[in-house]
């Protein structure tokens, strides 16, 4: 029996349709027009066609107070979350066509005379916030416990709060790769595993990469390309996150593939890597979480480090456009990536570029990573029952959610991932770099 089947079953069916109910009233200013998804609630109201192949299901009044007190993708996260919010038709691990469909529904804030009717028939029980769920981040006015944004403690603790949830977890929806940065597709048909080695080998090919170099990969997750530049190229390669769960585990996967005399990961902040000259640095699904006001140190800090000649690839969500803000939507921000941040492209290579770094090439992979989304989430469906075992029912719908949601968010266009690629040119204006580009597509 599949999640969408338990779920629905446990569900009972809506009871016959009010006209004037004051769950139903409240929804019915929470939505603007005729949905196209089935709208039912735990008192009986319906909304929408009955032959919708989506369908929402507020099954409490918590869940109706969760909507009402942040309307948005807040207050629907908050309830779906919590479980108070079913979505009928999908099944939780991929609920893409849901978000799909809920795309085209209108929701508004109520003006201040519908507000007051919303009181007058819920009471200020129904309208008084509930407990977010506890997957849920503080808001970032909140977290400066931790410390102001982006220094060494809160970007750590944010790191934590997104990486440190489980290795098995990531293994099962990730897959043997244990990547968790978009791959790169050289066919529609290739699997995942196939893609993320070609992503590798494309960095690296960009990188120049050859027996003896020194590589530095910042934010190197799980080692993937530690490992692969040692592997596949003889290269010295050492890399850092902040995430002590990924440290070990990429550390003993070093061992294990017999890599130590090449390959070494550290538990460290990129700003406390060594100052020594390294052949190229990769940077690949770091700059999302330094912050954009901290680009131009970024990028010096990495310059610095790399020898006279030597490449730098940066790979990254970037804004598809410049007038966005930078800060992500509250779900993001609170169940994902505390203190995220994105950018477009123009104002990555900027910073690269004023870096005092060459800006050689860049590339737009946005398909490439709608695609590793897709194949992600049907890990996570089919090891469902696993995950949730793991890591709860709640941070498991919030994996689906949120990389359904990217996914279609790369389809659309909203958000895009470049490949920056530079060299740190000499001051005789040698970049040490070919007339054209020397590596395979």
């Amino acid at each position: 029996m599949t999640a969408t089947t338990r779920e629905q079953r446990a569900s009972p069916p809506p009871r016959p349709h009010r006209s004037s109910t004051p769950v139903g009233d409240a929804v019915r200013i929470l939505v603007e027009g005729e949905p196209p998804v089935r709208i039912t609630t735990y008192e009986g109201t319906a909304i929408g066609s009955p032959s919708a192949p989506i369908g929402l299901h507020v099954r409490s009044e918590r869940g109706l107070s969760y909507l009402l007190t942040a309307p948005g993708d807040l207050g629907l996260s908050r309830a779906y979350v919590a479980g108070d919010l079913q979505l009928v038709g999908v099944h939780p691990g991929d609920p893409y066509e849901a978000l799909r469909a809920l795309m085209q529904v209108k929701v508004r804030r109520p003006s201040a005379n519908e507000a007051v009717a919303i009181v007058c028939r819920l009471g200020w029980e129904g309208v008084r916030p509930p407990s977010p769920p506890p997957e849920e981040a503080p808001a970032r006015w909140r977290r400066t416990a931790d410390g102001l944004r982006h220094s060494r403690g809160r970007d750590a603790h944010a790191v934590q709060h997104h990486y440190d949830v489980s290795n098995a977890f990531y293994a099962h929806v990730l897959g043997p790769s244990m990547t968790y940065t978009c791959a790169v597709y050289r066919d529609p048909a290739d699997s995942l595993e196939d893609a993320q080695a070609a992503k590798y080998e494309l960095v690296a090919g960009k990188l120049g990469l050859r027996p003896g170099m020194r590589l530095l990969d910042v934010g190197c997750g799980w080692g993937g390309m530690v490992r692969h530049a040692a592997r596949d190229h003889g290269v010295r390669a050492l890399g850092v996150t902040l995430s002590r769960e990924q440290a070990g585990w990429a550390q003993a996967a070093i061992v294990r593939d017999g890599l130590t005399d090449l390959a070494e990961v550290r538990c460290m902040d990129y700003r406390d890597v060594p100052a020594e000259q390294f052949d190229a640095v990769s940077s690949i699904g770091l700059t999302e979480h330094i912050g954009v006001g901290h680009y131009a140190s970024y990028f010096a800090g990495l310059r610095d480090r790399l020898r006279p000649g030597g490449r730098l690839l940066n790979h990254c969500i970037t804004r598809a456009d410049s007038t966005m803000p930078a800060r992500p939507g509250p779900f993001l921000d609170r169940y994902v990536f505390p203190d995220g941040e994105l950018s477009c492209v123009g104002r990555v290579v900027t910073a690269i570029h004023d870096a005092g770094l060459e800006v050689q090439h860049q590339e737009n992979l946005r398909m490439h990573y709608a695609r590793t989304l897709e194949a992600w989430c049907g890990n996570l469906v089919r090891n469902w029952d696993a995950c949730v075992a793991e890591v709860g029912i709640g941070r498991a719908r919030v994996w689906g959610l949120y990389m359904a949601g990217s996914r279609l968010s790369f389809e659309q266009n909203a958000i895009q991932l470049h490949q920056v690629l530079a060299t740190r040119t000499g001051p005789d204006g040698d970049a040490a770099f070919p007339l054209r580009p020397d590596w395979s597509a």
